[in-house]
């Protein structure tokens, strides 16, 4: 299939760099390609930024079929355009399309169709230091029916768009709430699929995290109510004694593209890690006896997010004295490095975009 090009005439004014922050400015273009039974995937193209015209009885707009993805492009010291790992969220967006019973799509024919809309608008990337493209390639129903059925019609889109930051005052740790009651995904649910209603969702109880000066939840499972699964949007790890636990990847927990990559980076470093279920009680039990050393989220957005203070009922505890911990600092500083070419990448995670 071919990916045709229609160009802006209308090219925009691109924002100051240092007033980025997140999601607020789009590029020149954006890709769509469209899905029906009869020809399958076709019309691919790359066309000029611009609203999409949607009758009012779209499926995505009452039964939620959507389903979508994060990654970033870097610019290297040297100008090179570079992408961290993004086959991986190729992978991932067709297993969420297969949860959501979306069609697949051919993966390969996906990215060669991102690197070339990142290519035509690759003067959007900023160089600052901790800027990047981000790229958010999102799939929906769109028959125009109303009916609890799965669409036969659908679109796949990819929009860009320049990031800030993510810490603006520096790596700084940050207060997480054990949310007691709303739970984010259940075994045999979609929890494991990044498909759009699980974060409608998760919105009231990070809201009301907020009010008590939270700025994230940490989900329980929802059968017993004690075991983490994850923090906010990210996955978590908790370091007791030196060994580095994470919740185990079950359909109720998101395969973190950068929660493997800390897996993989750990190993490489001889950092014992183990995936096993971790209750609150364990967590709070470990800081009381000294053990609990470091915890942090870890996902596309902030890469790596420290744990300072962690609140529990009536009970709230800080973790490393409410600083950032020695792990969490050096996979923040490796993981940003080889995204953005300053360090060697040992593992192959970089594919470069040629112009």
């Amino acid at each position: 299939m071919k990916i045709s090009l229609v160009k802006t005439t209308s090219p925009k004014e691109k924002p100051d760099q240092n007033k980025l922050g997140f999601g607020r400015f789009f590029t020149d273009h954006m890709f769509i390609m469209d899905y029906s039974e009869d020809k399958g995937w076709h019309d691919a193209r790359i066309v000029p930024y611009g609203p999409l015209e949607m009758d009012p009885a779209t499926a995505v707009l009452h039964y939620g079929q959507a389903v979508f993805e994060g990654m970033k492009a870097y610019r290297s010291p040297e100008g090179k355009v570079l992408l961290f790992r993004p086959e991986q969220n190729m992978a991932r967006l067709n297993r969420s399309n297969a949860r959501m019973s979306i069609p697949q799509f051919d993966e390969e024919f996906a990215l060669s169709a991102i690197k070339k809309l990142v290519t035509v608008d690759q003067d959007w990337i900023p160089s600052a230091p901790g800027t990047a493209l981000y790229l958010r390639p999102f799939v929906i129903g769109c028959d125009n029916v109303l009916g609890v059925r799965a669409s036969s019609t659908y679109k796949f889109m990819v929009i860009l768009s320049p990031v800030g930051s993510y810490y603006k005052e520096g790596l700084n740790p940050v207060n997480i709430w054990v949310e007691p009651h709303y739970v984010r995904a259940v075994r045999g649910g979609t929890g494991y699929a990044k498909a759009a209603g699980n974060y409608a969702g998760s919105l009231l109880a990070q809201k009301q995290a907020q009010a008590k000066g939270y700025s994230q939840v940490l989900w329980l499972d929802g059968l017993e109510r004690k075991y983490v699964e994850e923090v906010g949007a990210m996955n978590v790890f908790f370091n007791i004694d030196g060994e580095l636990i994470t919740p185990d990847l079950g359909d109720s927990v998101l395969p973190g593209i950068t929660r493997d990559s800390v897996l993989k980076l750990l190993d490489s470093w001889s950092i014992p890690t183990t995936e096993r279920k971790l209750s609150v009680e364990e967590i709070f039990a470990a800081q009381e006896e000294g053990r609990l050393i470091e915890a942090f989220g870890c996902g596309t957005a902030a890469v790596i997010s420290p744990i300072g203070k962690l609140g529990w009922g009536d009970k709230a505890i800080q973790i490393g004295g409410g600083k950032i911990g020695e792990i969490s600092q050096r996979l923040y500083d490796t993981i940003t490095g080889i995204q953005n070419g300053r360090l060697e990448d040992p593992f192959g995670w970089i594919v470069e975009v040629e112009s």
